[in-house]
């Protein structure tokens, strides 16, 4: 009987096992969990906040999931190091896992910069997990005054769960704009005026250098005030494990096609991964919920003894503030196509032939008809693509085209 461990218990790891489950019905799955909880939706924690979900629908996958995968969980657990030789993987306990295929599905941890006085900060929190949103949710009232160092997804997302449970929201950060790896100057100032019309404030450009109790000293010179501090600065890939054992590691992970590390019999999936960008034509980190769904049941499939490729991995974001909805995919590179209004814009970056990325602020579209252009590498030579600038339409695929991509009537 095959041995399988998956270290981690998010959504690459639930993937993974449902890989696993799909060649192999009978091996042995264990999975060690650091959260003392089944898998749920991360990205949802900020929902939950703002009262739009429960506990019960942020579940990823149904109540009794790893009983119907015949898997064992180790709740609270930790894996502290890899045996390579001896294939076995040490717990935080001294317990020794062995295993004839393992998946490191670690995903990542927030990054926090070495800010001085920061230990004198009574209430202070990050906003990854699950448990980091109820700690947040205990700590904050109606008369709290919410710091948040970092304007990205992490930090906007909290600061829109909270805002109508708090006094105030204050943000700010380094860089001149919001969702500063996302969207370029134009299209996150609209991004930034649905946040300011919902009372949330922002100090761009500027940042917390040090801490002296509730009062945040800036590099500016200015003082900020504060009940609660949430840190969202960013987050990096826990690449430890496989570092520390001389595996290929960068920003990322580094995985194959088949998330295959550089070290026998290990893979890894979602978060912790570095992998390739068919739209930039490298490698990237793609921290994305789809792609960690995709890369686990691939590496699933494969330590299993199947035959499984993840190929079309690219970055796909699917964002909003206030119901101001926004959708990114791709590269910007090559020239660009664009529509704007006062509360809307829609950008398609072609080159060689070929839809790179899009930007979609406040449009209705079917965006997944971009997206499939760019991961099939469609070229624009093929289609009407000036009908397709109007709206992502299948009409603009010939006949031909649209009996083999979408079958039936044309």
């Amino acid at each position: 009987m095959k041995r399988y461990v998956i270290i981690g218990n998010g959504v690459a790891a639930a993937r993974c096992i449902e890989g696993i489950r799909s060649v192999d019905l009978s091996g042995e799955i264990t999975v060690v969990s650091e959260e003392n909880r089944a898998v749920y939706c991360r990205p949802l924690i900020s929902y939950y906040l703002e009262g739009k979900t429960d506990l019960v629908r942020m579940r990823y996958r149904e109540e009794g999931f790893y009983d119907r995968m015949d898997c064992k969980v180790l709740y609270g657990r930790r894996a502290t190091h890899i045996h390579k030789d001896l294939k076995e993987v040490e717990l935080d306990d001294g317990r020794g896992l062995s295993y004839d295929a393992l998946c490191l599905a670690t995903g990542s941890a927030p990054f926090v910069p070495p800010f001085k006085g920061l230990e004198t900060v009574p209430q202070r929190f990050s906003f990854m997990t699950l448990d980091d949103a109820l700690s947040l949710e205990k700590a904050i009232e109606k008369t709290s005054r919410v710091l948040i160092v970092g304007a990205g997804l992490i930090g906007l997302k909290c600061a829109e769960g909270i805002r109508e449970r708090v006094e105030s929201v204050t943000v700010c950060d380094l860089a001149d704009r919001v969702l500063s790896s996302i969207l370029d100057a134009d299209c996150a100032s609209m991004m930034q005026r649905r946040l300011e019309e919902h009372g949330i404030s922002f100090l761009l450009g500027d940042s917390a250098e040090r801490f002296e109790g509730n009062r945040a000293c800036m590099t500016s010179g200015k003082t900020v005030d504060f009940d609660v501090l949430v840190l969202a600065v960013g987050v990096r890939a826990n690449t430890a494990l496989l570092r520390e054992i001389g595996g290929a590691v960068n920003r990322g992970i580094l995985v194959d096609e088949n998330m295959k590390t550089s070290v026998e019999q290990i893979y890894a999936a979602g978060d912790c991964t570095e992998g390739w960008d068919l739209s930039a034509g490298q490698n990237r980190v793609l921290a994305i919920l789809p792609n960690a769904s995709l890369q686990g049941f691939t590496a699933g499939v494969n330590m299993a003894g199947g035959f499984l490729k993840f190929e079309k991995g690219m970055p796909l974001n699917s964002i909003g503030f206030f119901g101001l909805h926004a959708m990114t995919a791709g590269s910007y590179e090559g020239e660009f196509y664009e529509e704007k209004t006062e509360t809307s814009l829609k950008r398609l970056f072609t080159k060689d032939d070929l839809l790179k990325g899009f930007i979609l602020i406040g449009c209705e579209e079917r965006a997944g008809i971009y997206t499939s252009m760019i991961r099939e590498k469609t070229p624009l030579s093929s289609v009407d693509f000036d009908l397709m600038k109007q709206g992502a339409t299948t009409a603009a695929y010939s006949a031909v085209e649209r009996r083999k991509k979408f079958g039936g009537m044309v």
